[in-house]
């Protein structure tokens, strides 16, 4: 009875409180009478009812909106993925979902469903919440600036950033001259429009540079330091003349924006010296714990809230308010990063994609339907190219950079991205642009952000004699026995170190033995870098110490760590790769297995190799799908290490399954050799047995090494010694027979290194 207790208690509750519910709605049918009441019943089936109700809740302002947010980042996030597969910024790729989902391409093509989707009294809805977007989006911009670097590194570097200011502002003046009287709207003075165009010619993205240089692996060179400090002082240059120019615009005149301008320096004064104080107490008291507790969270949204609102009631916008309130944040950088990562997700992923469809809905490029308007959109990236890519080389030039380093630092500050559209909303918005120049600016922004990548690459071609990191340690280490371990995890790249060192321990001068750790590009900040770097490789340190080992560390940031990999992998000539077993996101659920099949499907890759007869759509393999990508794409032999809390290889055991598995013969040789290893070999199909040159060549490690290894069949092969081993080697093919078959011994064995010989 006392094990049905408690659903006895549970019926009984369900059934006397409905009864008392039912109760009160029986007696309430009472208090109806005398009362007006009106049923609306429509006419018609249930059926159209629900229709009807259906498509009212269709077009509901907050269903329509989530509609919007939905197709707008998932087609952010598809061009964003194609551009990294092409080597550009993800930034490009999000700026032609805007373009092609307005009236430029959807709204041409499928003017219906562009209605639909984008009907004109959603957009107010879909401005403001892009407008959120971009006010935190400034806030980080504002925190990622390190102004420790500008202060220490800014005399080369302001005398660049100041020119790649002001040749091509006086070039998008007189540009202006020449295109006022076609393109300018009615009413607005020539000042008005020359100062936005100008402003416009003269802007740098800098998170889109900082991501540049990161992917690169420029920011730890002399290059990579001016560079970004370049665009820093350029960044804060920049959004002080745009203050100033949106002041005179809307005042009409610089006489009558005095007043807003004395107003923003008082502003700037009062947020430099009391509330930057402020604000670094907080931060030093916080600078011990590993959290931000929501009070202080409350107070820096406070004041970036208060920050946005007065700059924007002043007269010179809220971005610059809201820019102003990152830059004075504590300089902490532990403290930075954690504020940026509760603020970067949600600003980057979800709210900042709809100001670039909201752009693109502003963006009419069909407007540009004469022969003309294309010269004139040519003629103002000519002019923007010339500003900033040739003006910033030769003022670099000049202060005695070579030839190399300067063409690098005009193509670099000649990319604008996000914060081009930025400015040109801004234009647009205060009545500055019309249409037509709109879309031509919106055109040049992607060119010149687009040409960044190849013009760096061209650089490079033309300038070939100086060999990457990779390439410089090439020559020392011919001859050698080179192992590259690529890690995610600190923890695993200690582990995988271990394992490299029992694999090369007596080789002396004969080894190299290279650690990589590959960043995703969006996880680093600018300012955060070296802490990344010796966060993630503390313990492979730490262990080479205790291990005695010269390790040579290398670290790369990149938007596709797969290619990075793969591209280091192939050209550094190294003889081994290590890496760990990934995990599927799709595995564990019915949800992630079914979103797993599709992505195999809808692969472009996937179909691409299935075709060539690479491989098979539906082949279920144990590996997830960046390991096989891995695997398929390196010319070397790769160790895939299933980690159980490995510390060293003193006993292995190699099970051989098909004659193609012997090559694991020879690793257990290097064992033997450099770590004494006692290795145990199992003829699982009896296959050793048939074969003299197998057994010659056991016998002869034998002879080498006396009881260092053993040959077993499989029936003398016990749990519990499965359990005593260290490691287990295993070819690629074997494995996924294993993992088929559901073999105990994935279970019994602690740890098993995944060998696949191309």
């Amino acid at each position: 009875m006392e094990k049905y207790r408690n659903f006895i208690f549970y019926i009984l509750t369900i059934a006397i409180f409905s009864g008392v519910i039912y109760w009160f709605f029986i007696q309430g049918k009472t208090l109806e009478l005398g009362e007006n009441i009106v049923i609306n019943v429509k006419e018609g089936s249930m059926w159209n009812n629900f229709t009807e109700s259906f498509m009212t809740n269709l077009h509901h302002p907050l269903a329509l909106l989530l509609a919007q947010i939905v197709t707008i980042i998932l087609t952010a996030r598809l061009f964003g993925w194609i551009c990294m597969k092409l080597k550009q910024p993800a930034v490009i790729g999000e700026m032609i979902a805007g373009i092609v989902l307005g009236p430029s391409l959807v709204g041409l093509y499928f003017p219906e469903f562009s209605a639909f989707l984008f009907p004109k009294e959603s957009l107010g809805n879909l401005q403001f919440l892009s407008q959120i977007g971009l006010i935190l989006f400034m806030y980080i911009v504002g925190m990622e600036l390190d102004l420790s670097v500008l202060r220490k590194k800014a005399h080369d570097a302001v005398v660049i950033s100041h020119a790649s200011i002001i040749i091509p502002f006086a070039l998008g003046v007189g540009l202006s001259y020449y295109i006022y009287k076609e393109f300018a709207p009615n009413g607005i003075q020539f000042s008005s429009f020359a100062l936005f165009i100008a402003i416009a010619m003269s802007i740098t993205a800098f998170p889109v540079l900082a991501r540049i240089v990161q992917e690169r692996n420029l920011q730890k060179t002399k290059l990579g330091t001016i560079v970004i400090t370049c665009a820093a002082a350029d960044d804060i240059t920049a959004w002080c003349i745009l203050a100033a120019v949106i002041a005179i615009v809307k005042a009409g005149s610089f006489a009558s924006s005095i007043y807003v301008i004395l107003m923003a320096i008082a502003y700037v004064f009062l947020m430099i010296k009391v509330v930057r104080p402020f604000l670094k107490r907080i931060g030093e008291l916080q600078s011990g714990k590993g959290i931000i507790s929501k009070s202080i969270v409350a107070i820096f949204f406070l004041t970036l809230i208060i920050s946005a609102y007065t700059t924007e009631v002043i007269g010179i916008h809220a971005l610059f308010g809201a820019f102003m309130a990152g830059a004075i944040m504590p300089e902490n950088t532990k403290f930075r990063n954690l504020f940026i990562e509760k603020v970067e997700d949600v600003a980057l992923v979800l709210l900042l994609p709809l100001f670039f469809v909201f752009t693109g809905l502003r963006t009419q490029i069909g407007l540009l339907n004469d022969s003309h308007l294309w010269i004139i959109t040519g003629l103002i990236i000519m002019v923007a190219v010339t500003g900033k890519f040739i003006g910033s080389a030769l003022t670099a030039k000049f202060l005695r950079i070579n030839w190399k380093d300067s063409l690098t630092i005009g193509a670099l500050m000649n990319t604008r991205g996000l914060m081009e559209l930025i400015v040109l909303n801004i234009g647009y918005d205060l009545g500055v642009l019309s249409p037509e120049i709109f879309a031509m600016m919106v055109i040049m922004a992607l060119f010149t952000t687009f040409m960044t990548g190849p013009s760096l690459d061209f650089i490079n071609y033309i300038f070939k004699g100086k060999k990457s990191s990779i390439e410089e340690n090439e020559d020392e280490n011919n001859g050698k026995y080179k192992v590259l371990l690529s890690f995610d995890k600190s923890e695993s790249g200690a582990t995988l170190l271990k394992l490299a060192d029992n694999l090369t321990h007596k080789m002396n001068g004969n080894k190299s033995i290279t650690a990589m750790n590959i960043a995703p590009v969006e996880e680093l900040h600018p300012f955060d870098i070296d802490n990344y770097e010796k966060e993630h490789f503390y313990e492979v340190i730490e262990t080479s110490h205790q291990l005695k080992l010269q390790v040579t560390t290398l670290f790369k940031a990149s938007n596709d760590i797969e290619a990075e990999l793969v591209d280091a992998t192939n050209k550094g000539n190294y003889d081994f790769l290590l890496i760990m077993l990934g995990k599927s996101i799709y595995e564990g659920t019915l949800l992630g297995k079914l979103l797993g099949f599709t992505t195999k499907i809808i692969n472009p890759e996937k179909l691409l190799n299935t075709v060539k007869g690479k491989s098979y759509i539906f082949d279920n393999s144990p590996f997830d799908d960046f390991t096989l990508r891995i695997l398929d794409k390196t010319n070397i032999p790769v160790g895939v290490m299933v980690d159980k809390n490995f510390e060293s290889a003193d006993k292995i055991f190699i099970p051989i399954f098909d004659l193609n598995d012997f090559y694991l013969i020879e690793y257990a040789k290097r064992f033997i050799n450099n770590n004494d290893s006692q290795v145990i070999i199992l003829d699982a199909a009896g296959q050793i047995k048939k074969n003299i040159e197998i057994r010659e060549l056991i016998r002869n490690i034998e002879h080498i090494a006396p009881n260092h290894i053993s040959l077993h069949n499989e029936k003398s092969i016990e749990k519990e010694f499965l359990k005593s081993q260290d490691l287990m080697l295993i070819s690629s093919k074997s494995w996924k027979n294993l993992i088929d078959s559901k073999s105990l011994w994935l279970s019994d064995v602690p740890s098993t290194l995944i060998i696949s010989n191309p």
